[in-house]
């Protein structure tokens, strides 16, 4: 059973950083490409950032370049977004995707982050 977790959302004022997390389980981690989207009330879901199975290579929405960094740790099979210098329309829920080695994707729950003053 394939399983995907976020975490680490939260309220943070403008400038403010967070770390999302995501832990998985049910397929090959270190094989998957990894993927974090984000989604607010009414809009489309929209690609933030990617790692691609090989972990060297990553890819970023250019509204979060140079702000938003991921990463991935195939020994805990978790995927992470580490978000900097957060603005309000960053504001959405977050959502964590998994697309493995046959080309199934796979998504979590979602974590909520919320940048206000």
């Amino acid at each position: 059973q394939v399983q995907l977790v976020e975490s680490g959302g939260g309220l943070v004022q403008p400038g403010g950083s967070l770390r999302l997390s995501c832990i998985t389980s049910g397929f090959t981690f270190s094989r998957a490409a990894m993927s974090w989207y984000r989604q607010t009330p009414g809009q489309e879901r929209d690609f933030v950032a990617s790692s691609f199975s090989a972990g060297a290579s990553t890819n970023y929405a250019d509204a979060v370049k140079g702000r938003f960094t991921i990463s991935r740790d195939n020994a805990k099979n978790t995927v992470y977004l580490q978000m900097n210098d957060l603005q309000p329309a960053d504001s959405a829920a977050y959502y964590c995707n998994a697309q493995d080695e046959s080309d199934l994707a796979y998504w979590g729950q979602g974590t909520q982050v919320t940048v206000s003053s």
